[in-house]
């Protein structure tokens, strides 16, 4: 069993933040995420995407964006609870809130706020995949440089295939792209900037066989019209999106709108003590953002100070005014 005054579920750049500001705010501090390692999507999905739409970096890579929130939440001292998965959730407006774990474990808090983003989240499956894992085939692309010199099988059409090709394309011996349609869901910039670069971009057709004997040494690609192309691959890597798991939450109580949760303006749920902020959150206006969640997990932190300790005030003072 833990006790803490906040507990945060989901360690992602929201709740990383808001670990920082809980500490700010003089409180003890623990975190749960499902993932085996901080940062949430941001690490596990985009490690080397460029981000833009942060204040105060012109341009950070997602995995620095994830480092110097870590270090900046370290003056805290937080507590991470990493593999365990929220799986159970009990309110009492006058005590607080207690958090079962999948593993069976039990946190108790005074207030809880939920920052985690999208759910549990596992990649979709790539039919022509089964039993490859481990051996080539790959859904995330936390790291570039163990590409280098590798032929590389992209498949799929969103930002994470493209992001991906874009930055393999200079490190990779060679660089395919598939996507059963000719439309694909990326930003614009980044597909032009594949389009006009050395990556094969092959449309209108799916990977239906992985080469090899152990390990991925090609791809057999079938399209639309019933070419059928074989390219060398000692590595695949599946884009193909993920599917994100709120079952857990919607045994809670919570008020949802569609897959996420409706909150006020002070970022509280319907339930007494949660809170819930980032992507995961939703009210009239809300915008995506991770520039966003930094304000709305210190504005849940902010408002769950009065509620952790009733003579603490919502306004904290500036951190710039010192101790």
């Amino acid at each position: 069993m833990v006790d803490t005054d906040l507990l945060i579920v989901g360690a992602g750049p929201a709740g990383l933040f808001g670990a920082y500001y809980a500490g700010f705010r003089g409180f003890r501090v623990t975190l749960v995420d499902s993932l085996p390692e901080l940062g949430g999507q941001v690490s596990a999905l985009y490690p080397e995407k460029e981000i833009l739409d942060v204040g105060g970096f012109p341009m950070i890579k997602g995995r620095e964006l994830v480092e110097q929130l870590v270090q900046q939440a370290a003056s805290a001292n937080p507590t991470y609870l990493l593999e365990r998965t929220a799986v159970g959730l009990e309110t009492d407006a006058a005590t607080g809130v207690t958090m079962t774990l999948d593993d069976g474990a039990t946190v108790t808090a005074k207030a809880v706020i939920i920052t985690a983003g999208i759910g549990k989240f596992t990649p979709r499956a790539l039919p022509a995949g089964d039993g490859w894992e481990g051996r080539g085939l790959v859904f995330f692309v936390p790291s570039f440089a163990e590409y280098a010199g590798r032929e590389v099988v992209i498949v799929g059409g969103g930002d994470s295939a493209f992001d991906w090709a874009h930055s393999l394309q200079p490190i990779a011996k060679s660089v395919t792209l598939v996507h059963r349609r000719d439309a694909f869901r990326a930003h614009q910039a980044t597909v032009d900037a594949v389009l006009a670069g050395p990556t094969e971009v092959v449309v209108n057709a799916e990977v239906t066989r992985i080469l090899g004997d152990g390990r991925v040494e090609g791809v057999e690609i079938s399209r639309k019209d019933g070419e059928v192309l074989t390219r060398p691959a000692q590595s695949v890597v599946a884009a193909l999106g993920f599917v994100a798991d709120l079952s857990a939450m919607k045994d809670w109580g919570l008020e949802l709108d569609k897959r996420h949760i409706v909150v006020d303006s002070a970022m509280r749920t319907n339930l007494p003590r949660v809170f819930a902020a980032g992507d995961i959150n939703e009210y009239p206006g809300k915008v995506r953002l991770i520039a966003t969640g930094f304000g709305e997990v210190a504005t849940a932190v902010n408002n769950a100070a009065v509620v952790i300790d009733p003579e603490a005030h919502v306004f904290p003072g500036h951190s710039s005014e010192g101790s």
